[in-house]
């Protein structure tokens, strides 16, 4: 066998050194692929749906709503203004915030009533130990 040949032999068997490498690329490729298709498949439920959708990709109903002023000013009875679709599980931001805190507020007042136990555990156990010394 030359030194300089990439190949070796073991069992019998010729053993190619970037046999591995392309199997690792091969699967980094597939992986790279099904990540596409899934980012695909969320764009697509929204082209899917273009003009008037039909469904939220959240999975909820849409509700039409129809602006009451004009969508143009030259507009008057012809075409009333402009068509909104929006989700019926669609909360202002400002909602969302609130529950936030509120789910907070409730934590830091756990988490107080369990500082205030540890106190007095810490306090029990400090007037044992100067009982214990004395």
């Amino acid at each position: 066998m030359d030194s300089d040949c990439s190949y070796h032999y073991t069992d019998n068997f010729l053993i190619d050194p970037y046999e591995e490498e392309l199997k690792e690329e091969k699967r980094r490729r597939k992986e790279m692929e099904k990540m596409k298709q899934h980012w695909d498949m969320v764009g697509f439920v929204a082209d899917g749906q273009y003009g008037i959708p039909r469904r939220c990709p959240c999975g909820g109903s849409i509700k039409h709503d129809v602006s009451p002023s004009p969508k143009f000013k030259r507009d008057f009875d012809t075409q009333p203004g402009s068509r909104y679709f929006t989700c019926t599980k669609f909360k202002p931001w400002v909602f969302g915030v609130g529950q936030e805190i509120e789910k907070l507020v409730m934590k830091v007042e756990e988490q107080s009533k369990t500082i205030e136990k540890m106190r007095k555990q810490i306090q029990i156990q400090a007037e044992e130990i100067a009982k214990l010394k004395t």
